[in-house]
Formats: structure tokens, C-alpha cells, sequence
């Protein structure tokens, strides 16, 4: 359940021998060199892209949150990370957008009457069936995952469904990586416990983490 034609890893795009790294373009956009962030962008949009769908169950509004996710980065883009850890901060990014939707929403309405468009726009293009029964597949997997609380919620999506690892999810939630583990062991063992109540049963669990590949 991802972006049509998206081989892009949980991670980001794993750059080739003649690219440039994360960090640099990163440095380069710190500088306000729009060339270099909207080469990240290219880099990392459909991995954000799917991750918003996953936490909001809707193609359309996880395009609304992509834009908002990378003005959010631009307007951040003075930060400091770790080297290779530009992908991880985006997903933070991410969470706190989805996190804070509506805030979020309002934020991105007004930035965009003070300044231009950006020069880079989503555009993926999808199957309209397709679309429509990925966001019917996915119901039942957030139905289950809402009665989570929800920082086990952001660390299930995160490390389960979207694949970052402990130290990548820790760094995108500003939290320890002992943290981040136990809270996904409490995530899957409330979510076997909610299925069996449901009468799905043990071997639903995989489905459930399956839903969204």
C-alpha cells in the first residue's frame, strides 16, 4: 500500500556513486539553495507520502500533509542533524504534522498567502481503484491501531509499518531508543490482545503490519 512505482526504502532513496549525500544537500539547503532541497524533496517525498496515508487513511490528505511536511523543513532548514539522519528527522517532521493536523493545516493556509509556491509539487499519479481500496484496507488496521495510546501508535507506524529502525525512529520522536522499543513490544502486544477480542484471532496480527505494504 504505497505510491504507485515508489521503490523508495522506509529510509529514503539510497543515493547513487554520483549523488550527493543527504547531509550535503541538506547543508546546501541551510544555505537557501532551493536546487539542493528540492532534490531532497524528490529523494524522500514518496516515502513521507505513504507514511501519511498510513497515519491518516486518506491519498488526498496525505498529499495536503506531504506539502506541509517539506514547508515545515524549509522553514527549518537552519537546523542541525546528524549526517545520515536527514530521512529520520523528515519522519518527525511527518508525526508532528499528523500529530497536530488541523494546527498544522492552518499554519500551512497562511504561510502560503505570505510567500510564493514552491518550485516542487507532488505528482503522483495512481490508479483511482487502487487508491480507493488501499484507504479501504487500511480502515480496519487503524481502527485497531486508534485505541492505542499514542506514542505507541507513532512508534508502531514508524519501526512496523514503515520500517525505520529503533535509533531512526528515536531520533524522528525525540526519544530514547529503549523507549521506542518497549513501546512497540507494548504496540504488538495490545494489538494481538485487540484482535483476538475482535475475534480475528493470532494469526491476524501479520495482517494487520501487512496492510500497508
Amino acid at each position: 500500500m504505497s505510491a504507485r512505482g515508489n521503490s523508495t526504502a522506509a529510509a529514503g532513496h539510497v543515493p547513487g556513486e554520483m549523488e550527493l549525500e543527504d547531509a550535503v544537500l541538506w547543508a546546501r539547503s541551510g544555505d537557501g539553495d532551493v536546487d539542493a532541497f528540492t532534490t531532497l524533496f524528490e529523494r524522500h517525498a514518496k516515502a513521507i507520502y505513504n507514511y501519511c496515508f498510513r497515519r491518516v487513511g486518506d491519498w488526498g490528505a496525505a498529499e495536503d500533509l506531504l506539502s506541509i511536511v517539506f514547508l515545515e523543513a524549509w522553514r527549518r532548514r537552519g537546523k542541525r542533524l546528524p549526517p545520515d539522519k536527514v530521512a529520520a528527522w523528515l519522519y518527525g517532521i511527518a508525526t508532528n504534522v499528523v500529530r497536530n493536523r488541523r494546527r498544522s493545516e492552518r499554519r500551512y493556509r497562511a504561510a502560503l498567502a505570505r510567500m510564493p509556491a514552491p518550485p516542487f509539487q507532488p505528482d503522483f499519479v495512481d490508479d483511482v481503484d487502487a487508491r480507493l481500496d488501499d484507504e479501504r484496507r487500511i480502515k480496519h488496521a487503524l481502527g485497531l491501531l486508534s485505541e492505542l495510546p499514542r506514542q505507541e501508535q507513532d512508534v508502531f507506524v514508524l519501526c512496523a509499518w514503515t520500517g525505520l529502525s529503533y535509533e531512526d525512529a528515536a531520533l524522528a520522536l525525540g526519544t530514547p531508543v529503549g523507549t521506542v522499543r518497549s513501546r512497540l513490544s507494548r504496540a504488538r502486544k495490545s494489538l494481538q490482545e485487540l484482535e483476538r477480542s475482535k475475534g480475528h484471532g493470532r494469526a491476524r496480527l501479520p495482517g494487520i503490519e501487512e496492510a500497508v505494504e
